[in-house]
């Protein structure tokens, strides 16, 4: 348990329980062919767990090419009524193979847009990586291709996620205790 910005956050999944998960999904890719790779990292949570792994799937001898996505979840309260792209890749997908990298996979709804965006746009294949998946809380068809931990019905914050736009720098995936609204 540590406090940071007066919360009390305690430690789900340490830096280093995560830096060994991605080693071992970046070995699980390395025995796939890929067709002219191309990663499309989620913005803005999943920027930390994908740099950590891209690092990890070029020591397992990949060589994708990167890029960067915006979606934003939209509706009234918690419940998402729809996705709309803020930022779009510049990069073609038509016969690519493409993995979509996302902190957490809970509703679905983003990763499901993302995922039939690029079919839509002709990917040869999309596979999904996620750090996070909360199967508690799916809506959309979606399941991941390669999967960091399941994660319990918990807010969490750290590695690249935060609450109010804090937390994102910490190392590890944490739970603020308590109320986790930033004042």
């Amino acid at each position: 348990m540590i406090e940071v910005r007066g919360k009390r956050i305690s430690t789900l999944f340490s830096a280093e329980q995560i830096a060994e998960r991605n080693l071992a999904m970046a070995a699980q890719m390395r025995g796939k062919v890929h067709k002219d790779l191309l990663v499309i990292a989620i913005l803005k949570g999943s920027f930390i767990f994908a740099a950590d792994l891209i690092r990890a799937m070029h020591e397992q001898g990949i060589a994708p090419e990167v890029e960067f996505i915006t979606l934003s979840s939209y509706g009234s309260g918690t419940e998402s009524a729809g996705v709309t792209i803020l930022r779009d890749i510049d990069s073609v997908v038509e016969g690519r193979d493409v993995l979509l990298i996302d902190d957490i996979l809970e509703s679905g709804n983003t990763l499901k847009f993302a995922q039939d965006l690029m079919i839509e746009r002709k990917a040869r294949n999309v596979e999904v990586a996620v750090l996070l998946d909360k199967h508690s809380k799916r809506k959309a068809q979606v399941k991941a291709d390669y999967t960091g931990f399941e994660c319990p019905d918990h807010f969490v914050v750290g590695y690249g996620m935060d609450v109010g736009y804090a937390f994102r720098e910490l190392p590890f995936v944490g739970v603020v205790e308590g109320d986790a609204q930033i004042i």
